[in-house]
């Protein structure tokens, strides 16, 4: 089994209306949950808006501690799923789920394996 990091993007801006939120809340907990009967949860967590994070950019030997995201864009990382799956197609039809149960985009990358994989 390998490791897969699936990202969640979300368009920036407020969060959607509280009857679309609730629906995907819902789905999202349904796919959460067979991920966890299944054994390919990892870890998952939602993350606080860009402008809350804080960029630490190295300069020389120093290190600089700037607010917020570097990258400007129209939506950002929202929340991600770490799984567990045999394969490729397996990870991508987790992928496929939590975009359809979030109604977002997703990213679906590997990690690497402990022999440099």
């Amino acid at each position: 089994m390998r490791k897969y990091l699936i990202n969640i993007y979300q368009p920036d801006g407020g969060p959607p209306p509280p009857g679309v939120l609730e629906k995907v809340t819902r789905e999202l907990d349904v796919v959460n949950q067979d991920l966890k009967d299944s054994g390919a949860w990892v870890f998952a967590g939602g993350l606080h808006p860009p402008e809350s994070s804080t960029m630490l950019r190295p300069k020389g030997d120093d290190v600089l501690t700037v607010d917020g995201p570097f990258a400007e864009g129209k939506e950002h990382i929202g929340g991600f799923n770490i799984i567990l799956a045999a394969d490729l197609d397996a990870a991508l039809e987790w992928g496929r789920r939590i975009a359809k149960a979030t109604t977002l985009p997703v990213e679906v990358r590997p990690f690497h394996d402990d022999s440099g994989g």
